[in-house]
């Protein structure tokens, strides 16, 4: 039977392709990191959850607890957005109120080259993903999506590590798991997206519906189908191979040295639902009923 004590944790770090190719956070060999459990499962609303580790890292700010998954909470013979919902429903129950994310992306810009690091800002959502909430309580006003405080961080530490770090950019979020043609390709670039991947949402906004920061670190791994030039398997396996752990280590650091305190505007973007609200009206001045106006 699955373990339902869910620990507290205040960071959940949804682990992408990005730190696939080693164990995180163990395999980092950093001695911040304490891992305190590892293989939780839970029994979720939406079903069994993927395995968590929870772990702590200590730095200046003392030490913070985390909760993470690897690859999104992707497996076979489970729905991506059914991963996120029990992925995100662990994340509320344990408390966390900082989700970070790390992935492989391609690029749809022709000045993105692989092993490029983007920080985005903004997405544009092209998948079918229907009905994705764990509360569904509050409006999820997407004008500024991403936590500029973790991005903050995420950018410090990645440009510690890489050459070409960029702190903005739009994610063009698709279903996958299949690559894109050239004309969508071509399409979703016409359309303002810097990046491509399979990820970002429902994550960013399954974040603010538990009222949660997010930020994400994704780096370029090809270019998109008619970008520069066709993309090479073995450049891509080598990129997830070779920065898996520097990827990892640029998220450790964001979490050791984010300032719980400093104010940010993530809060102000999650109202309350307009639908959820009591009718105070009179009576006499609220609207019949469909069944007494149809007799």
């Amino acid at each position: 039977m699955p373990d339902q004590n869910i620990p507290r944790a205040t960071f959940g770090i949804c682990g992408g392709s990005g730190t696939l190719s080693f164990a995180f956070p163990a395999g980092l060999d950093d001695n911040r990191v304490t891992v305190l459990a590892e293989d939780l499962v839970f029994d979720t609303p939406f079903g069994r959850s993927p395995v968590f580790t929870h772990f702590r890292v200590d730095g200046p700010h003392g030490p913070r607890e985390a909760m993470s998954v690897k690859m999104h909470g992707w497996r076979r013979g489970v729905k991506r957005a059914d991963a996120s919902l029990q992925t995100f429903w662990v994340f509320h129950e344990a408390g966390v109120s900082k989700v970070l994310a790390d992935g492989g992306v391609g690029s749809l810009n022709h000045l993105l080259d692989p092993r490029d690091i983007v920080i985005p800002n903004d997405f544009m959502d092209l998948s079918m993903k229907q009905d994705i909430y764990v509360r569904g309580d509050h409006l999820l006003i997407m004008r500024q999506p991403v936590c500029g405080n973790l991005s903050a961080q995420l950018f410090n530490a990645a440009s510690e590590s890489f050459d070409r770090v960029y702190r903005r950019g739009t994610y063009t979020v698709t279903d996958g798991p299949r690559f894109e043609s050239v004309a969508e390709v071509d399409y979703m670039k016409r359309l303002g997206g810097d990046v491509i991947g399979q990820s970002f949402s429902p994550e960013v906004f399954l974040a603010r519906d538990i009222g949660a920061c997010y930020a994400g670190i994704y780096i370029v791994v090809n270019y998109g189908e008619g970008i520069v030039r066709d993309w090479e398997h073995d450049e891509l396996k080598s990129i997830f191979f070779d920065e898996s752990t520097t990827i990892a280590r640029c998220v450790i650091d964001a979490v050791s040295a984010t300032d719980m305190g400093a104010p940010c505007e993530c809060a102000e973007h999650r109202k309350p639902s307009l639908l959820d609200i009591a009718d105070e009206r009179p009576d006499d001045q609220r609207p019949m009923p469909t069944s007494s106006r149809e007799q």
